[in-house]
């Protein structure tokens, strides 16, 4: 029996995916959580096998840094990210993180059955859309940003300046600007606005 806590901060969600997953044999739901938070606390004290994790959380922490922190647990459950988002800043991030799979909630019952039984297994599953994102990539790969500096990239398309950007992360201007360098260089452009465009362009930014 494949032990599963639900991640999502919408009720009519997490009830939808409680009564589609209660009816399939091998799968048992042991909890829910409304926040990164609630999914720390139910993991520590219900050990599930999976942990089906949204990445928009509303406040507090999100789904990466929910998972990131799961990933560091002993015993670590593994994740399974299922979520509307698909940009290759949010795939990025989440299999960083040390997310086992990603999936899109469009996908067919039968496609998150398969996913939660291969997450189980510490086997990797990821939507076809996602696979096809990611293959692309690969095939004409270009100079990739780490998490950090897609965080800083997101800070810059909200209109922070250097020092908005490093209170938000708890990092000094000086790295800010080092960061921004080098963004500047992977993304082959010169200035803020023209990264926050070029991001826009490659899907980078959720």
């Amino acid at each position: 029996m494949i032990r599963v806590l639900l991640c999502d901060d919408h009720a009519v969600v997490r009830a939808g995916l409680r009564a589609l997953l209660g009816s399939e044999p091998g799968i048992e739901i042991v909890g829910e959580a409304a926040s990164g938070e609630e999914a720390l606390a139910a993991t520590a004290r219900l050990r599930p096998d999976v942990v089906l994790m949204d990445l928009q959380l509303g406040e507090g922490m999100d789904g990466v840094e929910t998972t990131r922190r799961l990933a560091a647990t002993a015993e670590a459950p593994r994740v399974l990210v299922l979520t509307t988002y698909d940009t290759d800043a949010d795939i990025t991030r989440a299999i960083e993180a040390g997310a086992t799979g990603y999936l899109l909630k469009a996908e067919r019952p039968e496609e998150l059955f398969t996913a939660i039984s291969a997450a189980a297994q510490g086997r990797t599953t990821l939507s076809a859309p996602i696979a096809t994102r990611v293959m692309a990539r690969l095939r004409a790969p270009q100079p990739a940003l780490t998490a950090r500096e897609l965080d800083i990239l997101g800070q810059l398309s909200q209109g922070l300046g250097n020092r908005e950007i490093a209170q938000a992360l708890y990092i000094s201007e000086a790295t800010v600007k080092t960061h921004l360098s080098r963004v500047y260089a992977k993304l082959g452009v010169d200035n803020r606005a023209a990264a926050v465009a070029t991001a826009k362009e490659q899907r980078l930014l959720p």
